[in-house]
């Protein structure tokens, strides 16, 4: 399909009011495949801030920009108005030393994250330092939100940040983007002391919701969106009042809803729906349920008149 003008327009009207454009799958927070998480760890790495945009959320937009940029896949990087490439090419530039260059800007200080160590936690830490033979203490949030507290060596880009008296943490960029907000605590239970970390900028996950809970939201009158999962030919079968199934054009609205909507999937035994319920997730919705055991689990303890297959 030809790119039309108005698209273009919508196209170059982003890249414009941007210094530095990703165009990738997910978001800064969630990315959705692993070519767009890396160029997003490079950018955190040399970036406080630049605009993302989700191609999944938009067909559209996805195919119009192949048109756009003449380039096939995605990540794409656009820097002052110009295509930069492709997650090959900014790994390219980045092994040269010459990223910063093509992206036309500074290297930017980045803000230290605020992060909030519990009295329990810095008590540990100062123990654990007194051992550490000059190594100082870091804290990595990779960008599936994977932890990692441990006493290593600085570097040049670190971000340094006093979390209590005297006792300072080390994080690269993309860390400390992702950091800020983090409490960390100390905790000891039958297995043993440990250490959590509560994030804010972690993405929502997936909650389980029983039929009766389901069959409970819906006589109380929420507001929810049920989506079905299955093929047409199962939908033929037996279904749940209310529900609708996932469709191109039903997926589109979807996406184009607010964030913070309840949707509900469901499917035959509650396994494809997890999948699609973990998806819209890494799109950023924020409520997002699975229906367990599926429309035969409604079948046999909210509703027997829903045949079973």
């Amino acid at each position: 399909m030809a790119l039309s003008e108005a698209l273009r327009v919508h196209l170059q009207s982003i890249v414009d009011a941007h210094d530095v454009v990703l165009f990738m799958k997910g978001t800064r927070l969630s990315p959705q495949c692993g070519f767009s998480a890396t160029v997003v760890g490079i950018l955190d790495a040399m970036l406080p801030a630049y605009h993302t945009v989700d191609v999944l959320a938009d067909p559209a937009v996805r195919d119009g920009l192949k048109d756009f940029s003449a380039w096939p896949t995605f990540p794409q990087l656009y820097a002052r108005g110009a295509f930069v490439g492709g997650a090959d090419i900014v790994k390219e530039l980045q092994a040269r030393g010459e990223l910063q260059a093509a992206l036309g800007i500074a290297q930017a200080t980045v803000k230290p994250p605020t992060l909030h160590v519990t009295p329990k936690a810095a008590a540990v830490f100062r123990e654990a330092a007194a051992d550490a033979d000059g190594l100082v203490l870091r804290l990595e949030v990779s960008s599936g939100f994977r932890y990692d507290l441990s006493f290593g060596d600085a570097t040049a880009i670190d971000v340094v940040v006093t979390v209590a008296d005297g006792l300072r943490m080390h994080l690269d960029p993309g860390s400390a983007y992702r950091a800020d907000g983090t409490t960390i605590d100390y905790v000891v239970g039958a297995q043993g002391g440990g250490f959590t970390l509560s994030n804010p900028n972690e993405p929502a996950k997936v909650k389980q919701l029983s039929p009766l809970q389901l069959a409970a939201m819906i006589k109380e009158g929420k507001a929810l969106t049920l989506v079905d999962v299955r093929t047409t030919t199962e939908r033929d079968l037996a279904s749940i009042e209310g529900s609708r199934l996932l469709d191109a054009a039903f997926e589109h609205e979807l996406l184009a809803m607010d964030r913070g909507a309840p949707l509900v999937f469901q499917c035959h035994h509650g396994v494809r729906s997890l999948a699609a319920a973990e998806h819209f997730v890494g799109h950023g919705f924020r409520e997002v349920y699975n229906l367990q055991g599926g429309i035969d689990g409604w079948s046999v303890t909210v509703d027997p008149d829903v045949p079973r297959y």
